[in-house]
């Protein structure tokens, strides 16, 4: 089974703006790493906005992408958040949270001219941004034996691990973020030392 190896984000929040036959349309978008922040950020956009007639939103989160969400709040079912959120899938993107808020302008544009809309606020806002590509990286634990610290140290080094907790003592203990790419190369030098790996 291949798995991705990179992941991309947004480098910085971002706002856009149009009109499109007399409705003003803007576009927020949001770095989020959880729920409970993407939560946090509607609430705050609506009072932010509390006269628009429509807050749609669409979110994806974690590097694999596995967690997802869309909302119209009240515009005809899948011309708006789906809408958003197919925008965001064709970028590529996850960790990104984007609010279109409507102020309707008297002129309806019917449902292809709302799909447009929404799409194209999507990719104007996140146009705005800068795009991050990241390394997807898979937190191990390993567990060795003081003299055998020397040659974790290299291994490290070489492969530019980030050890985000440690303790030395007789024996160790490290809590290490190793990028995809190179997990199956660094697993194999730990299995030649016997380094046992969580």
């Amino acid at each position: 089974m291949l798995f991705d190896e990179t992941y991309k984000e947004i480098e910085y929040n971002s706002i856009a703006s149009c009109n499109i036959k007399k409705s003003k349309f803007i576009a927020y978008a949001y770095k989020v790493y959880n729920a409970s922040e993407v939560k946090d950020i509607i609430k705050q956009v609506k009072q932010k906005e509390p006269s628009a007639n429509h807050h749609c939103y669409a979110y994806i989160l974690h590097p694999d992408k596995s967690d997802f969400r869309f909302f119209d709040d009240g515009e005809p079912t899948n011309t708006a958040g789906r809408q958003i959120l197919k925008e965001i899938q064709r970028f590529e993107l996850t960790n990104i949270l984007i609010i279109i808020v409507r102020y309707f302008g008297g002129i309806k544009l019917g449902i292809s001219g709302l799909i447009d809309a929404y799409k194209h606020l999507t990719s104007l806002v996140i146009k705005s941004t800068k795009l991050l590509t990241k390394d997807i990286e898979i937190k191990y634990i390993i567990i060795f034996e003081y003299n055998y610290l020397h040659k974790i140290m290299k291994i490290i080094k070489d492969y530019k691990v980030f050890i985000s907790n440690k303790k030395i003592d007789t024996v160790c203990e490290f809590s290490i973020l190793v990028r995809r790419k190179y997990s199956d190369e660094i697993i194999t030098k730990m299995d030649k030392l016997n380094i046992k790996i969580k």
